[in-house]
């Protein structure tokens, strides 16, 4: 059983020996079917040089040196390339609404307790608010958002 399995390694091994370029484009065609599965700009960089390897296959080159150039052309463009492309990517983030109220001042319009949400108003806009803590915030208080929650405008008090 032993003899069975050293000569299907070998052969497996044989195939793959011959085959180099074709090894490299099925490692390059799933590292980017995993890319953009996740999205996380991650594999992309395996993708790219499992790309690069396809082409460094038909050189004479041993798998082991190949192997290592994958690995470390994957994780020089990950460490220094990824962070520039995350920064252009999330450039054009623009605050919504909701985000450009948290840490401003509101007016309580409806009484809020720990047990039941009253209301805020802000910049002329109405919002249901909640707290966190065990405190009352009467009609006409002015509070803090701290964050907002779906349509809830969590406050705390000045």
């Amino acid at each position: 059983m032993t003899n069975f399995c050293e000569v299907a390694m070998e052969s497996i091994i044989s195939v793959l020996a011959d085959n180099l370029p074709w090894v490299w484009v099925a490692v390059t065609i799933i590292c980017v079917v995993i890319e953009s599965l996740t999205l996380s700009l991650t594999t992309i960089w395996f993708g790219i040089s499992g790309f690069v390897m396809v082409f460094l296959a038909f050189t004479p080159l041993p798998f082991s040196v190949q192997v290592l150039i994958f690995v470390v052309l994957a994780l020089v463009l990950l460490i220094f390339t990824r962070p520039l492309v995350k920064q252009k990517l999330n450039q054009k983030k623009i605050a919504t609404n909701y985000e450009r109220i948290i840490g401003q001042l509101a007016v309580v319009t409806r009484k809020i307790t720990a047990l039941e949400k009253g209301s805020i108003k802000i910049n002329g806009m109405e919002w249901t608010a909640a707290v966190k803590e065990d405190i009352t915030l009467e009609e006409g208080s002015k509070c803090i958002i701290e964050e907002i929650a779906g349509v809830t405008a969590y406050v705390k008090q000045i």
